[in-house]
């Protein structure tokens, strides 16, 4: 299955959180605090507001950051991904 955003949506893989700490010590499962990073899989095309064209900002391939609560979740192909409006997007990471 594929999926293809629309407007000005955008489609992130969530990077995996670490395992370790700096110094070394291995983190359980439990201790581990979700990351708000993702890498960009899909963009829709931008979209129309108030009479003026919004055009994206990320493309493909770009690491960023969201917000903790931002877009909807969502299972393809085994796959956890993030759907997300391109104004929920905090910054790019490069």
């Amino acid at each position: 299955m594929k999926l293809t955003p629309l407007f000005d949506n955008v489609v992130l893989q969530p990077v995996e959180s670490e395992e370790k700490t700096a110094s070394g010590i291995i983190l359980p499962s439990a201790a581990q605090e979700k990351q708000q990073i993702g890498v960009v899989v899909a963009k829709g095309p931008g979209e129309l507001a108030d009479g003026k064209e919004v055009k994206m900002q990320v493309k493909v391939g770009d690491k960023v950051l969201y917000g903790k609560y931002s877009g909807k979740e969502v299972k393809v192909d085994g796959k956890d991904l993030v759907v997300i409006k391109q104004a929920e997007i905090l910054a790019i990471i490069s």
